[in-house]
């Protein structure tokens, strides 16, 4: 056996979202902020993405996360988060994957009943509190970056929908949210596959009409991800969503920025306020329970403070290798089974 290269990695899921983690074999990146590490990474090492998500190692459904020292004194460690298309500011399900992979894998030391841990994103320090028990993680809330709306009620218009209605939210991400029932959908696992055809056409159409920057950092612009949601059930009932991940498949989660996102419209909507909370269901049943702890302003805008919870769990470990002579060092992707664009960038 040959190899050029071998990548140490945890599997994990969150709610069923894949969000393996890699803990030995790579590098950090440079960089004086996990940002510049992020688009470091981005700019220079994106055949690493490629090799670890497409073809033959890993899949369309899979996320991967590099745990790094930390840019910030007062973080505990540093994450990078790798999906399918893009590099991202913040994840929800990858953070609750990463912070259970630390402390169950001991990089971190795990104190029951509770362990804190500060988490280094290329969107901001992030506040997680692991709920331990018996050595196992059995859940992780976390404090979000602020999460703002950019507009509501923006329209799209678009080929073979024609015109769609959107609200642009920011929670670690930016989103396109938009009511699936209006749409004729009732987000049903059967429904999967036009749910990812209409999102990367709407997710298409919001980035070419809509210019979208965050105020604090103009290179977080455009809308990454579509929101499909059902109406809202109330304060501290389950209302279920899904979100289409480019290039075009559902988020098997309730999708934690996501939930942040949504939270800051139901607040600009004045359908929430602080402290309330509301459980977010997914595609497949899994939940995660939201809560606006507290409001702010970003650079002048109205925002909330969220925090999610939700629960991850360890899958497996793996090696992942190069062999010199393999034909395929970044992968490949196929339309088959690749999303629906089939491309490896946004």
């Amino acid at each position: 056996m040959k190899t050029q290269r071998v990548i140490s990695i945890v599997r994990c899921h969150a709610e069923g979202e894949v969000g393996d983690v890699i803990v030995g074999g790579v590098l950090p990146p440079p960089g004086r902020t996990m940002f510049e590490r992020m688009s470091a990474m981005q700019r220079e090492q994106d055949g690493l993405r490629r090799l670890l998500l497409c073809e033959p190692r890993g899949s369309v459904a899979r996320h991967i996360n590099l745990i790094t020292p930390p840019a910030r004194d007062d973080c505990d460690i540093g994450m990078i988060t790798m999906e399918p298309t893009e590099f991202v500011p913040m994840s929800g399900s990858n953070l609750i994957c990463t912070v259970t992979v630390a402390l169950e894998t001991g990089i971190l030391p795990m104190h029951e009943p509770e362990t804190i841990v500060r988490v280094d994103t290329a969107a901001g320090p992030v506040r997680a509190r692991a709920t331990c028990r018996d050595g196992k993680c059995v859940s992780v809330e976390f404090a979000n970056v602020p999460s703002f709306v950019d507009r509501l009620d923006a329209t799209l218009e678009i080929e073979g929908l024609g015109r769609v209605v959107v609200d642009i939210a920011y929670g670690g991400m930016w989103y396109a949210i938009t009511d699936a029932t209006k749409l004729g959908f009732r987000i049903e696992p059967h429904e999967g596959r036009e749910l990812a055809i209409a999102g990367e056409k709407i997710r298409r159409a919001a980035r070419e009409q809509l210019d979208v920057v965050h105020p604090e950092n103009p290179d977080i612009a455009g809308v990454s991800i579509v929101q499909f949601t059902r109406p809202f059930a109330g304060v501290g009932q389950v209302t279920r969503n899904t979100v289409i991940v480019a290039p075009g498949r559902s988020d098997r989660s309730p999708c934690g920025t996501g939930t942040c996102a949504r939270m800051a419209v139901l607040h600009a909507r004045g359908a929430m306020q602080v402290g309330d909370s509301m459980v977010h269901e997914s595609i497949i049943g899994s939940r995660f329970t939201g809560r606006i702890a507290a409001t702010t302003t970003v650079a002048g805008k109205p925002a909330i403070l969220p925090t999610i919870e939700g629960r991850a769990w360890i899958t497996g470990l793996a090696s992942e290798m190069l062999d010199p002579g393999d034909p395929y060092p970044t992968g490949y992707v196929l339309a088959d089974t690749w999303g629906v664009s089939g491309t490896t960038v946004q």
